[in-house]
């Protein structure tokens, strides 16, 4: 398989990353092993909160778009490895029932060495209405052809 080099990204350009969709149960799963707050985790105690019902941990709305971005695009990439997390903004809750969307943005690329350079994108989860319920900016290295 022909992977993109830091050479064929193309700053400005935005990925379509593909559509994801959760249930009740994912959320109060993901979030019983690594968040653990009753209204992630507790219906009972989550109808009562400012949401009405459990929510997906903003570290599960992270993740659900690491996976998209992945599939959707860095698997057809020259990533060598991930660097930095600028930025995470969780505008909206990721409820039980949502399909989100996603897209990445490349916003630089810089060469850093002979072997690699520095990209930086935007990546945004959308709800199933198009509001932006999570923001992103991340660094990763990618490799330049002049090594293949």
């Amino acid at each position: 398989m022909t992977r993109l080099h830091a050479e064929d990204l193309v700053i400005g350009e935005t990925v379509e990353l593909g559509t994801y969709t959760t249930s009740a149960e994912e959320i109060i799963e993901f979030a019983t092993q690594w968040d653990p707050q009753d209204f992630h985790t507790d219906p009972a105690v989550a109808a009562e909160g400012f949401f009405g019902e459990v929510i997906g941990s903003g570290i599960h709305s992270l993740a659900i778009y690491q996976r998209l971005a992945v599939l959707g695009a860095y698997r057809h990439w020259a990533v060598v490895a991930g660097r930095r997390i600028r930025s995470v903004d969780l505008t909206a809750p990721l409820r039980p029932g949502m399909t989100v969307s996603a897209d990445v943005t490349v916003e630089s690329v810089e060469n850093t060495r002979p072997d690699r350079a520095l990209v930086v994108k935007r990546g945004r989860l959308l709800t199933d209405d198009g509001t932006v319920m999570l923001e992103c900016v991340v660094e990763s290295y990618v490799r330049r052809r002049s090594l293949d």
